[in-house]
């Protein structure tokens, strides 16, 4: 994903002293990539999404038809509310190790407050909120840069639209044709009855 103002500047902290507002640092290889505070502004936008398909009343959810691009567009009939609810918690289950996701766990889907959740992982106050960030940020990248269906945007990930990709024919394969057998050569024999015949 290429990380540009336009995709960051709405998410990121005006008072964050590492981008300053922009939302973009400069990585290692010197290209542009997202801010911690707009990473963990992705997970927030996911995280009410979340919470609102899994607090909507049952009798809400609708089923959507989903056309796919191709030659014939089919498409599929699915529950996006349910769909989003399950891939939530299996991308997060899948980007987090074990003690991060207990974490995460106890604090968001369980919605424990950070006294109940110090108190529960033998945590000080200071280092239960520095895991929170880390997880915040963790999924929050993986949530914006998951391919092909990204969580992030969330209207696009529920939008019925198909996706417009140039459908082309593979490249011809113009190398030479190669033989199934190989070569057959004459056998290199070293028998000195033979060479006495040849010499004959």
């Amino acid at each position: 994903m290429n990380w540009t103002r336009s995709l960051t500047l709405a998410l990121a902290t005006q008072k964050c002293t590492t981008c300053r507002g922009s939302g973009l640092t400069i990585g290692r290889g010197g290209a542009f990539q997202a801010c911690d505070c707009v990473l963990r502004g992705i997970f927030k936008v996911c995280y009410n999404k979340f919470r609102t398909c899994v607090e909507k009343e049952k009798y809400l959810s609708k089923v959507s038809l989903e056309i796919h691009s191709g030659p014939n567009r089919r498409g599929t009939w699915g529950r996006k509310d349910e769909e989003y609810v399950a891939d939530f918690m299996a991308i997060s289950r899948r980007a987090l190790n074990d003690y991060e996701y207990k974490i995460f766990s106890f604090r968001f889907l369980l919605g424990a407050d950070y006294h109940l959740c110090c108190r529960r992982l033998k945590m000080d106050r200071g280092s239960f909120h520095h895991e929170i960030y880390n997880i915040q940020e963790k999924l929050g990248q993986v949530f914006a840069e998951l391919q092909p269906y990204a969580l992030y945007p969330v209207h696009e990930y529920f939008s019925g639209s198909p996706r417009q990709r140039a459908v082309a024919a593979l490249p011809a394969n113009e190398s030479k044709v190669t033989p199934i057998r190989p070569p057959v050569q004459r056998p290199q024999v070293n028998d000195p009855a033979l060479d006495g015949l040849k010499a004959a």
